[in-house]
């Protein structure tokens, strides 16, 4: 694991915001750190980046304990939290210049990031002048300069248009499955992480409610038939007199749980024969959106 956390709980006074956390983050993961705002994500990206104290419980990433391995740990992670820390005034290649002396890394690293974040032809354009993608990008070129093991980042595709999330996110997994990184990403945005991640941990009141790969997440939820139809109420009241259990209805769908190929051909052979207009059915699985109200609701 290349974080491993015990016990974790902060306090701010009398508001206990992370409760006994214990996070797993495998080594080469995307792992998708998820929760409603003030669920407790970016305090615990603090405690893991050391800018919190840890009050309750431990800490290990590359299998050291964090408060007797700082600086060691801290070099081997670039970090992005929230908006990256960017001097408007310069240019891209010039803040990653700055960068790179700051670091002692080598200036020939500050063409490399350019032009794995696709900012080559950027590169002598006033940072100021760029759009909220490609800031976000240079954000994370500077976080990689150094060459770091881990990256955490704390909501990168915040603010981002559709174009710009999407960039975030062939970059995130371009640098798990062609350079070997391990990516931790906080985010509220379920669909765009569930495109990307590996294994998810979702959060809640500072609570870690599921921990697990994508597949294992899914697999908590059985899949449900959407049936569209004409009536909805009407067939979902005809198939529960005969022994189907609905689990939703709204005003043009409703659902049962999936159990075979032959019973959702009953179903639809049972409304159609009682004068239903069946207009799609079809096994679907829960998204990540779904399960995520579902898990929080029985929290």
């Amino acid at each position: 694991m290349v974080i491993s956390t015990e016990g974790l709980s902060f306090n701010f006074g009398n508001q206990q915001v992370v409760k006994s956390l214990a996070l797993q983050v495998p080594e080469g993961s995307i792992y998708g750190f998820l929760g409603p705002n003030g669920a407790g994500k970016t305090t615990t990206i603090k405690l893991l980046l050391n800018l919190l104290k840890i009050q309750i419980g431990s800490i290990r990433i590359f299998e050291q304990d964090i408060q007797h391995h700082r600086t060691q740990i801290l070099s081997q992670i670039g970090s992005l939290i929230e908006q990256p820390a960017i001097y408007q005034h310069l240019t891209g290649k010039e803040n990653l210049l700055n960068r790179a002396l700051l670091l002692q890394v080598p200036v020939k690293r500050v063409d490399e990031m350019l032009a794995l974040v696709q900012l080559t032809n950027a590169a002598h354009k006033k940072a100021g002048q760029y759009s909220l993608g490609m800031k976000q990008r240079l954000g994370i070129a500077l976080a990689l300069l150094a060459d770091p093991k881990l990256l955490i980042l704390d909501e990168p595709t915040n603010g981002l248009d559709p174009n710009g999330i999407i960039e975030v996110r062939e970059l995130l997994i371009k640098l798990v499955s062609q350079y070997k990184k391990t990516v931790f990403i906080s985010s509220h945005l379920l669909a765009e992480v569930e495109r990307m991640a590996t294994h998810v941990g979702i959060i809640n009141h500072g609570e870690l409610l599921f921990q697990g790969s994508i597949g294992e997440l899914q697999a908590l939820s059985q899949p449900l038939v959407c049936i569209e139809t004409d009536n909805t109420v009407d067939a979902a009241n005809l198939l529960t007199r005969n022994g189907y259990s609905v689990s939703d209805v709204t005003d043009n769908y409703l659902y049962v749980p999936y159990i075979s190929k032959q019973k959702t051909a009953d179903i639809n052979a049972l409304l159609h024969g009682s004068g239903h207009a069946i207009f799609s059915i079809g096994k679907q699985q829960k998204d990540l959106e779904r399960l995520f109200l579902d898990i929080t609701q029985k929290a």
